[in-house]
C-alpha cells in the first residue's frame, strides 16, 4: 500500500521524499503513514521482509523504517541485505534507533519526530511493554572474520543466503568489508563477522548489539588503541580497509623485503608499488615497471636480465635488463602470474642470491633492487595445479599485501569520483555529479574497480556537453 497527500501542486509532488515501512504491525504502520505523510513523505507499506525487498527492487527509496521483528525474514540478515543492496538508503528502526556511521537522508529528523509521536500513540494504548521489548542498537555491516570464537548458534538457510551473498562480493578471509567511516571498528561497535552470520548468531534476541566474548573485547580493544594510519597521496579513500592498507605498506616501505600486492584488476596495484617505493630509503633511485603479460615469452627474458650481442637472431648490440637498469631502486613485476615456468626458475634464483645473468653471457652480475610483484590471480592455489613454482610464490610473498576492490570499501566511491573528475578537469572545465548520477554510482558493483569508475566518469562528462552537471541518465556501465 502507498499513501501519498492528495490535491498538491506539482512543485509540491516533486518535494516529495519516499520512504519504505517494514513492519508486520498494521496498526502502527498506519500511525506512522498518518504521521509521515502529514510531513509530505510518500510512505510505502510492507508486512514483511520480502515485500519490502520486492519495493525497493521496483523503485528505491530515500529511507526505510524497519522493525525489530518480521515474519519472514531474520531481521538482522534483512538489514546486512538491505546495507548490500542499498548502501545510499538511510536506515532507521522503528524505535527510533539510527546507524551512527550510517547514510544520513536529509529529513532524517522529520522521520524520528513521527516515529517518536507514534511511540507515544502505541504507549498510550497501552502497549507499552512491547514497546519496551524492542531492541535499540542497530545491526552492523561485517568487518572481520574474529566472530568465529564466540559461541554456537542454529544455522539457517536465510543465513547461508547472506553469508553467500557477502562472499560473492569477494569479502576476502582475515580482511573487513567496510562502508562507511574507519570509526566504527571499535570495542563498543566491533560489528561482526560472516562466521556471525553463518552460525545464526544475528537472531532476534542479540541482533546489532554487539554481544561478544571477553576474548573478542580484548581483541577489539587492542585493535582500537592502535595508532590509526592516515591515507596514503597515492590513493584515495578513508574507509577502514585502506586506511589498513596504508599502515601495512608504512610498515614494509622502510625494508628491502620483497612485497606481493593482490587484489582484482583495476584495483590501483601499481600505485601502491609507488607508495613503497616512494616511503623507502630507495625513494631517488629508479622505480621500474615491466608488465609480464605485455611482453611476448621469447622476449621477457631477454627484457629482464638483458643480453649480449649475437646472443640470439635480431641481438645486433647489447642490451641492459630491466633488473640490472633498476640497480640501487625497486622493479615493479606487474602480472607476475604470466610469467613462463621456465624462467620463474631464474627469476627465483636471482631473488635468492641477488645475481643475474645476462642471456648469451657467462658472467654473473650482482644488483641490489628490490622486486615489488603484483597479480591478480591466486597464486598459491595456482601453485597447487603445478602452473605456478610454490618455491617462488613463497619467494615473493615474503609480505603479501591485499588491495580491496571497489565493492567492497562503497564509501569511498564518491570521493574517488570527486578526485576522478578533478583530474579530467586539467584538461577541461571540471564538472560535478547530479544527485541522481552519484546514487547510480553507489548502486553498481563496479566489477571493474577504480579503472572502470574512471572510464564511466569520463564518458559522462563527454556526454554532459557544455553541462558542469553529469545527470544520472549520462552514467553508462
Amino acid at each position: 500500500m502507498s499513501y501519498g497527500l492528495v490535491g498538491l501542486s506539482a512543485g509540491s509532488k516533486a518535494a516529495m521524499r519516499t520512504v519504505v515501512l517494514a513492519s508486520a504491525d498494521a496498526q502502527l504502520r498506519e500511525r506512522l503513514c498518518l504521521q509521515l505523510t502529514a510531513m509530505r513523505w510518500q510512505v510505502r507499506e510492507a508486512a514483511g521482509g520480502a515485500e519490502a525487498m520486492a519495493q525497493l527492487e521496483a523503485q528505491g527509496a530515500e529511507a526505510m523504517v524497519l522493525d525489530h521483528v518480521l515474519p519472514d525474514l531474520e531481521v538482522g540478515e534483512f538489514a546486512v541485505q538491505m546495507r548490500i543492496r542499498h548502501p545510499v538508503m538511510d536506515l532507521l528502526w522503528i524505535d527510533g534507533g539510527v546507524e551512527v556511521d550510517g547514510v544520513r537522508s536529509p529529513r532524517r529528523n522529520e522521520l524520528l519526530q513521527a516515529l517518536r509521536q507514534a511511540q507515544q500513540d502505541v504507549r498510550g494504548s497501552g502497549a507499552a511493554g512491547e514497546m519496551a521489548a524492542w531492541v535499540a542498537a542497530p545491526v552492523a555491516i561485517p568487518l572481520s572474520s574474529s566472530g568465529d570464537r564466540l559461541g554456537s548458534g542454529e544455522r539457517t538457510p536465510a543465513t547461508s543466503q547472506v553469508a553467500s551473498l557477502l562472499r560473492s562480493r569477494r569479502v576476502e578471509p582475515g580482511r573487513g568489508w567496510y562502508t562507511g567511516s574507519a570509526e566504527r571498528e571499535t570495542a563498543e561497535d566491533p560489528g561482526c563477522g560472516i562466521a556471525d552470520i553463518e552460525a545464526g548468531r544475528l537472531g532476534p534476541a542479540n541482533a546489532g548489539q554487539g554481544l561478544l566474548l571477553q576474548e573478542d573485547r580484548l581483541e577489539q580493544e587492542r585493535l582500537a588503541k592502535r595508532p590509526r594510519a592516515s591515507p596514503l597521496p597515492e590513493m584515495v579513500g578513508e574507509s577502514l580497509v585502506m586506511l589498513e592498507l596504508a599502515r601495512v605498506v608504512r610498515l614494509v616501505a622502510p625494508r628491502s623485503t620483497t612485497v606481493l600486492i593482490e587484489g582484482d584488476t583495476g584495483t590501483g596495484k601499481e600505485l601502491v608499488a609507488k607508495a613503497v617505493h616512494r616511503l623507502s630509503a630507495r625513494a631517488a633511485k629508479p622505480f621500474l615497471v615491466l608488465n609480464c603479460a605485455a611482453i611476448p615469452e621469447a622476449l621477457l627474458e631477454a627484457e629482464l636480465f638483458g643480453h649480449t650481442r649475437g646472443a640470439f637472431t635480431g641481438a645486433v648490440q647489447s642490451r641492459t635488463g630491466r633488473i640490472e637498469a633498476a640497480n640501487g631502486g625497486t622493479l615493479f613485476l606487474d602480472e607476475i602470474g604470466e610469467m613462463p615456468l621456465a624462467l620463474q626458475a631464474k627469476m627465483l634464483r636471482f631473488l635468492e642470491s641477488g645475481e643475474l645473468q645476462r642471456v648469451g653471457d657467462n658472467e654473473t652480475l650482482r644488483v641490489d633492487v628490490r622486486v615489488v610483484a603484483a597479480t591478480h590471480q591466486h597464486l598459491q592455489q595456482r601453485a597447487a595445479e603445478r602452473s605456478f613454482r610454490l618455491d617462488l610464490y613463497h619467494r615473493l610473498a615474503v609480505f603479501p599485501v591485499f588491495v580491496p576492490a571497489l565493492r567492497n570499501r562503497m564509501g569511498d566511491v564518491l570521493p574517488l569520483a570527486a578526485h576522478l573528475l578533478g583530474k579530467l578537469g586539467e584538461e577541461s572545465p571540471v564538472k560535478r555529479l547530479s544527485a541522481g548520477a552519484a546514487m547510480r554510482l553507489m548502486e553498481y558493483d563496479w566489477p571493474g574497480n577504480v579503472r572502470e569508475l574512471a572510464h564511466v566518469l569520463e564518458r559522462g562528462a563527454i556526454l554532459a556537453e557544455d553541462r558542469r552537471e553529469i545527470a544520472r541518465d549520462e552514467i553508462w556501465f
